[in-house]
């Protein structure tokens, strides 16, 4: 593994104390899987604190803020880095926190890896002898993707069922069977999670994934997608097989995120982009379960969700406020939701006024994340793909390009100052007038500023009341007194 200088030279030190020191955890995990590490975090053997402390002094000021838990965080070059002694946990309580972490400097490493929750991520690396260290059976595991808890120690902490899940996802494993029996055996745990580390595992699924759906598929197989009920709802239900051959509504969702990760809005995306489309797709169905029925289109009976995209504008919020998202997340999400269907209505065309409407109607959201979220949903009924809605949507890209309204929406042309700059004074008679002038730039009457200007005159000359209030407004002031010597 290619370590930067710092600390390969940090980790020489500690053992020139005496020390064995090891790379563990995330970092063993990816080099292995061919990624390239981000995070090191290296436990260290044959030391107590103070002399692990001691051996890294030389490198600069070291953090003993967690001195009760063996951590130590030294800052090289920059970069700062968690050195810690191996851990005996054992459980005191409910919850994710109900834990009791001593220091141990005498465990042996087999059992230090014991206590992590996967075994690919128990493997250990020894940098300086260049030594991969797997007690556990990590690297075949690793090798057939599989996610296998590394000891029965796993059912004392309910999150690492949704590490399974993002770690699913996000690596493309499947899990053990026995793994997949003792998630089970611990739903009802789930209640225990704050709501704030629920959040965590759930965003790491949105901005990480490379297959969601197999983060899904492992809340179904242990039974804890019943906590996600608006994505629990989605299982089973019925979708017509000449519009959806791929299945009900939970698998059509499961396809349609495949397809988000692998476009390039997505994977070229920062970390909030790839947040507000991942949940927008996820949530894009939620109407589907309360409005599918069987009815009469064109003399057959089929299978229809009439304005699902409508009823799961309430549900995608109530989600995200029940996984403990942002506020601001739910601002983007639900227009996206309640608009996805456009590209299924019209002509291949959208005429100037659509477009500029819509990105009006989807703010804070942009016209991009909407061709995002339709793409995939386009492409999420495999093996159907229809030429026509990829014209569509790729009109509807290019009139948004050539509006300058791909990634906003439009804003006002005409401001009160215009009014003011006209001689009227600011009254009631401004917002009636603002707001008419902004209908009217969205039919395209102007686009520009002197054009919003003569716009107004016009308004003005055939709403002469205004003109006439203003000037009994003026009539009725007061004169005001002149100062005399």
């Amino acid at each position: 593994m290619m370590l930067p200088p710092p600390l390969k030279a940090a980790l020489a030190a500690l053992r020139s104390a005496g020390g064995r020191p090891r790379l563990v955890g995330g970092c063993v995990r990816d080099w292995l899987l061919g990624l390239e590490p981000k995070d090191f975090d290296i436990e260290v053997y044959g030391l107590d604190y103070d002399a692990m402390g001691n051996a890294l002094s030389a490198f600069g000021p070291t953090d003993i803020v967690g001195r009760s838990f063996g951590v130590l965080k030294v800052r090289l070059e920059g970069i700062e880095y968690d050195f810690s002694l191996p851990r005996r946990e054992s459980k005191t309580g409910a919850g994710h926190r109900g834990f009791a972490v001593v220091p141990d400097s005498t465990l042996t490493e087999t059992e230090a890896a014991a206590r992590r929750d996967f075994t690919v991520n128990a493997i250990a690396y020894d940098p300086l002898e260049d030594q991969i260290l797997d007690f556990h059976g990590g690297r075949e595991d690793l090798k057939n993707k599989v996610l296998r808890h590394t000891s029965a120690a796993f059912v004392e902490d309910p999150l690492r069922v949704l590490r399974a899940f993002q770690l699913a996802a996000r690596f493309e494993f499947t899990l053990a069977p026995e793994t997949i029996a003792l998630c089970r055996s611990i739903r009802a745990s789930y209640a225990e999670l704050p709501v704030e580390r629920v959040w965590g595992e759930w965003d790491k699924w949105a901005t990480k994934s490379t297959k969601p759906s197999l983060g899904l598929a492992v809340l179904k197989q242990t039974g804890w997608l019943a906590h996600f009920p608006e994505v629990a709802a989605l299982d089973l239900v019925p979708q017509e097989p000449e519009w959806h051959p791929e299945g009900d509504v939970l698998v059509h969702t499961g396809h349609c995120l495949d397809a988000l990760v692998k476009l390039p809005t997505w994977r070229e995306g920062s970390g909030e982009s790839r947040r507000l489309l991942t949940f927008s797709v996820l949530a894009h169905d939620f109407g589907k379960p309360e409005t599918t029925k069987q009815a009469d289109r064109k003399g057959k009976i089929r299978w229809v969700s009439p304005e699902h995209e409508a009823a799961g504008g309430p549900l995608a919020e109530t989600f995200l406020l029940r996984i403990g998202a942002p506020l601001q997340l739910i601002e983007y999400v639900r227009p996206l939701v309640v608009n996805h269907l456009l590209h299924h209505t019209g002509g291949l065309e959208f005429r100037d006024t659509t477009v500029r409407r819509l990105a009006r109607k989807i703010s804070p959201a942009t016209i991009d994340d909407l061709i995002a979220v339709m793409s995939a949903d386009h492409l999420g009924r495999p093996p159907l793909v229809s030429a026509q809605t990829a014209v569509r949507l790729e009109y509807l890209r290019n009139s948004a390009r050539r509006l300058e309204l791909e990634h906003a929406a439009p804003k006002p042309i005409l401001l009160g100052r215009h009014l003011i700059a006209l001689g009227l004074t600011p009254s009631p008679h401004f917002k009636p007038a603002l707001d008419a002038a902004f209908e009217s730039q969205l039919d395209g009457a102007f686009n520009d500023e002197a054009g919003a200007v003569e716009w107004v005159k016009n308004y003005l000359r055939a709403h002469p009341a205004i003109l006439s209030s203003q000037n009994q407004s003026s009539s009725h002031e007061q004169p005001k007194p002149t100062r005399t010597a």
